[in-house]
């Protein structure tokens, strides 16, 4: 039995300097509070006392042509089905909130992922998107 206990204090060794070699650059481990990406879901009401309180970015991950089409005011567009959307996405200020939508909704929550997966800390979701965005007699800019 005496064998046995500097096996298991070896091993409880190695598992205590797990997390410490799983850190990120910041020193922040995958999934902790200081790396979870919080995410909220809006009302276009909600969503229009955000933008007009400037307390979010809006990303529209439309495509090109229906963002012209009709956006919500001083969105930037990174469209979701674009071959470079990971590589624009993250050269954004992963500390700052952003309140993303699509038309509908199928692609910007998809998009949420990829959020989480660059460690962006906050972002709200315009649950139905653009359409319920209008449907609700939202401003949209051509």
């Amino acid at each position: 039995m005496n064998r046995m206990l500097p096996l298991f204090s070896l091993s409880g060794l190695l598992l205590a300097c797990l997390p410490a070699s799983a850190a990120d650059a910041n020193g922040a481990t995958p999934g902790s509070a200081e790396t979870a990406t919080e995410v909220k879901h809006a009302t276009p009401a909600d969503a229009e006392t955000l933008i007009k309180a400037k307390k979010v970015v809006v990303i529209d991950v439309r495509t090109p042509d229906e963002f012209k089409g009709g956006h919500i005011a001083g969105a930037k567009n990174i469209d979701f089905q674009g071959a470079d959307f990971a590589t624009t996405l993250g050269q954004l200020d992963r500390k700052q909130t952003y309140l993303v939508h699509c038309a509908a909704g199928g692609r910007s929550t998809r998009s949420l992922k990829q959020f989480k997966e660059l460690g962006f800390k906050s972002v709200v979701h315009l649950d139905g998107g653009i359409s319920a965005w209008q449907k609700a007699g939202k401003p949209v800019e051509k």
